[in-house]
């Protein structure tokens, strides 16, 4: 006996969601951008924080002054203690998965430090289910922090190479700053910007100022400073179509960053 589906009367009434040329019919719309004055700055978790007060303290000085000015949200990074973490998960053999799950929840004791080390100008520790709130949070006059780890956890993407989760704080940084529409999206680290090879290692390794997402790609370096996840998705991004990378041990970057100055590495959509 032939059966009828209840359907409910729509443009995608009886479509799979995967027909390529459905997929095509909606691409080019425009998407409503939630906050086009914010900018998403992480702070890396091995980069900076994990320094102690010596590097912290006077970052959190600066953004503290620019929070007058510029609309931020406050990303935070994981650092040494996810290392930790991997190296005995991966020893203990757990999933892709609940790597991501504890992972998320050391970049989560970042967020808490930094924001109760900014809380005299305003810093609140928010959580992913705070961002819809973000436009009354800063029209109050609150300096939102929060951990970078996408909330993927146990859903986490299984890795290309390995089992260590593909997904991590600078992944996450881009998403929130893609979802919001921000203005920018800067990720502060130990280093001046990309290189051809870890500068801390090889000497001779060479700057890149700026490049595209394509081109990095193409370069299929061994190593790079940020997560590959950035720059795969890049390209797809509709709002966030560059990302920066400054070195958050140098006094005012981030706010030479903000102010579109040429400084750090520049990586572009196309």
């Amino acid at each position: 006996m032939a059966r009828q589906r209840f359907e409910i009367e729509n443009r995608l009434q009886g479509e799979t969601l995967v027909r390529k040329g459905l997929l095509r019919s909606y691409a080019g719309r425009d998407q409503l951008r939630i906050l086009p004055d914010l900018n998403v700055v992480k702070i890396g978790g091995h980069g900076l924080i994990d320094f102690g007060k010596s590097v912290v303290l006077p970052l959190v000085k600066e953004i503290c002054g620019l929070s007058q000015t510029y609309k931020m949200l406050i990303v935070t990074g994981g650092g040494v203690r996810v290392r930790h973490i991997m190296d005995v998960g991966l020893d203990l053999g757990m999933p892709t998965g609940v790597l991501a799950e504890l992972a998320g929840k050391i970049s989560e004791q970042n967020a808490i430090m930094v924001s109760i080390l900014l809380s005299p100008c305003h810093g609140v520790r928010i959580h992913t289910s705070d961002l819809l709130e973000l436009p009354m949070l800063l029209e109050l006059g609150v300096l939102p922090v929060m951990h970078g780890t996408p909330p993927y956890g146990l859903y986490e993407h299984p890795a290309e190479f390995g089992a260590i989760p593909p997904h991590r704080t600078d992944t996450g940084a881009f998403l929130i700053a893609e979802v919001l529409g921000a203005r920018s999206c800067i990720l502060v680290k130990n280093v001046d910007g990309l290189y051809t090879r870890d500068p801390t290692r090889y000497p001779d390794a060479e700057f890149i100022p700026e490049i595209t997402a394509p081109a990095l790609l193409n370069m299929d370096m061994e190593d790079m400073v940020l997560e590959p996840k950035v720059v795969e998705l890049l390209p797809h991004a509709r709002h966030v179509r560059e990302v920066r990378i400054v070195n958050g041990f140098v006094p005012e970057n981030i706010g030479r960053a903000l102010r579109g100055e040429k400084i750090g590495t520049i990586i572009r959509a196309e």
